[in-house]
């Protein structure tokens, strides 16, 4: 099993079929083990080796636009405000983003690079700054 950071290829025929929507659709992230199975062939959120433990509920955090759809140069990009679980204990490996507005349709895939934990803390998910280069989505 393996989570290979990526966006799906699920993911850029729905942005071609006008499907997702980054001002009014619902997006949340999920957290996963390192026994998850996650990559560009994913197409929906999965409880199959989702994290389970203190503070995390299945289904993970909802998610906020914190800079919508935007461009720099030839860069189209766009970002989400920080998310975290307070009180928790457990460990993940990666993260998923979903569309729950498009049937929880995959939209990005995240590997932390190594296993992360926390035992009666907050864990905090920080997004990169939103520019054209460091944007957690960006199309060039």
């Amino acid at each position: 099993m393996a989570i290979t950071q990526t966006l799906p290829t699920s993911f850029k025929v729905q942005l071609l079929n006008a499907q997702q929507n980054f001002t009014s659709n619902t997006f949340k992230m999920a957290l996963y083990t390192s026994s998850a199975s996650l990559d560009a062939t994913t197409t929906v959120y999965t409880t199959s080796n989702e994290v389970a433990g203190t503070g995390y509920t299945a289904g993970g955090n909802t998610l906020a636009v914190s800079v919508a759809p935007t461009s720099s140069g030839t860069v189209a990009y766009l970002s989400f405000a920080d998310t975290s679980w307070t009180t928790a204990t457990f460990t993940a490996r990666g993260a998923l983003i979903y569309n729950t507005s498009q049937s929880n349709a995959a939209v990005a895939i995240f590997d932390f690079g190594s296993d992360k934990s926390v035992v009666g803390g907050t864990f905090a998910v920080t997004f990169p700054a939103a520019t054209s280069s460091s944007a957690v989505i960006r199309i060039a």
